[in-house]
């Protein structure tokens, strides 16, 4: 994106806020556009012929540098690529690393479903939300098109995530497109001998494709341009994952080369998303703990440089927690806390007589006070205070935690804690203590002051409540 400002996007629309789009007035629509919270053609003047001149301009102005391509269909498709920096707190990053783990077209059917179901149906609950995996990579180890286009078809019927196809064999991928074509699968991969019968089939199914030539960027970027002039627009590049020594470091400075000539450069013809591909780990390590560490290893690397997209093989718990939570860490928008809505919150089944918790709506403290009180089994509720998404300390340090703001939210939320509790006690974080007589004050409340770590409250609870 070659704007960063909303006022830079705001000339180029109608100025009319004839709020169309939906907002109150063209430039609210600009913060929209700047975010990607908004489609351009939803300003409905700008479409017109007069304006057309300006659209074609702001389209091209809007366009991520790194070309963003969506895989799968449906509420699992994934959106890869689309980035405009090279470094996350320079904006943010948009659109998470996909990772994608294979079965092959040679497994027993029983374990065949038994992986895919694993895979689709891995979670870990994370600061308010379920992390998930992101896709299937369908790898033919037997290169028989028939065997390949059955396992395709069994893969299908079990998951709803986004495919990768995986064989150099065009007769193979064709078999695996002939059932998946409809799935929007990303076909894997075109070299520099299949490459022209690749580009038949990425036509004919109109389908992603991912370029593969390791250790050869002159290789790959001509490739990218042949398929460019061909009307294939939808490439995924794969420079090669060497996974140990002098190799490794290369293949690191290939994915940065790579990426600092699709941002800084504004190379177009090498701008699409890059794919690494960790799980060549498993052709170094015989020993399976020792794989599955340096594939974690490689996956860590490559989500922080610079992977749009990458195809591993381990499942293990203690190699898919790390993967998926570090992709997780490095794709939240840097410039805004992670936040929950403020008001009150029911940890279950709360009475008259319950006590009541405040914090501040930083999801991180929220959910582990959320979940301290929850693994207890105390029925209870929370008053949830809206500090723009910042911790308890910092935001009683910086003025967003009041006993104003925390009135504001009793007066707010849904939950009258008025009529939900006799008590009228509220209890603060032990590191609020010095506001307690302002916010009995304010609020006409008993003040306790908890424990300085939520951990500590079943015990503090044994000492202090009820109230007397």
């Amino acid at each position: 994106m070659k704007l960063s400002s909303p006022l830079e996007v705001y000339d180029y629309l109608p100025k009319t806020n004839c709020g169309e789009c939906g907002e109150a007035t063209c430039m609210a629509f600009a913060a929209k556009l700047i975010e990607r919270q908004d489609k351009l053609e939803k300003c409905k003047p700008i479409l017109e012929d007069k304006f057309r001149k300006k659209y074609e301009e702001l389209s091209e102005l809007l366009a991520p540098e790194i070309k963003e391509i969506v895989l799968g269909v449906g509420e699992r498709a994934i959106k890869i690529g689309g980035e405009d920096v090279m470094h996350r707190h320079q904006l943010t990053f948009f659109n998470e690393t996909a990772l994608i783990y294979d079965v092959w077209d040679t497994m027993d059917e029983a374990d065949l479903v038994a992986r895919v179901k694993a895979i689709t149906d891995w979670q870990k609950f994370y600061v308010g939300d379920f992390l998930r995996l992101h896709g299937i990579a369908v790898r033919s180890a037997s290169n028989d098109p028939a065997k390949f286009g059955a396992c395709v078809k069994k893969v299908l019927e079990t998951t709803p995530l986004p495919l990768v196809l995986c064989s150099f064999d065009p007769k193979v991928l064709e078999a695996g497109l002939e059932v998946a074509a409809d799935k929007n699968p990303l076909i894997y991969a075109a070299n520099k001998d299949n490459w022209k019968d690749v580009a038949k089939l990425v036509k004919k199914y109109n389908v992603a494709v991912t370029l593969y030539a390791p250790a050869d960027l002159d290789l790959l970027k001509s490739m990218a341009v042949s398929f460019e002039k061909m009307g294939i627009s939808d490439l995924v590049l794969d420079p090669g994952t060497y996974p140990t020594g002098k190799d490794l470091e290369q293949t690191l400075q290939r994915f940065l080369q790579i990426r600092r000539a699709g941002i800084v450069e504004g190379q177009k013809d090498i701008a699409y998303p890059l794919m690494s591909v960790p799980l060549t780990t498993w052709m170094v390590y015989d020993d399976p703990v020792d794989a599955t560490y340096w594939e974690t290893v490689l996956a860590d690397v490559f989500t922080i440089r610079y992977a749009d997209i990458m195809i591993l093989h381990s499942i293990e718990p203690y190699a898919v927690m790390i993967q998926r939570t570090l992709v997780d860490n490095i794709y939240v928008d840097p410039r805004r806390p992670v936040q929950v809505d403020p008001g009150v919150k029911v940890v279950g089944n709360p009475t008259e007589e319950s006590p009541v918790f405040m914090t501040t709506n930083f999801a991180l403290t929220y959910y582990t006070v959320e979940s301290d009180v929850a693994s207890n089994n105390i029925d209870c509720y929370i008053l949830v205070v809206d500090t723009d998404g910042i911790g308890v300390e910092a935001a009683l340090a910086g003025g967003q935690l009041t006993s104003s703001k925390v009135k504001e939210t009793m007066e707010k939320a849904d939950i009258n804690l008025e009529e939900a509790v006799t008590h009228k006690t509220l209890i603060i974080p032990g590191l609020t203590a010095r506001i307690s007589g302002e916010l009995e004050d304010t609020l006409g409340w008993n003040i306790l002051v908890g424990p300085g770590d939520s951990g500590r409250i079943p015990g503090f609870l044994e000492e202090k409540w009820p109230p007397k």
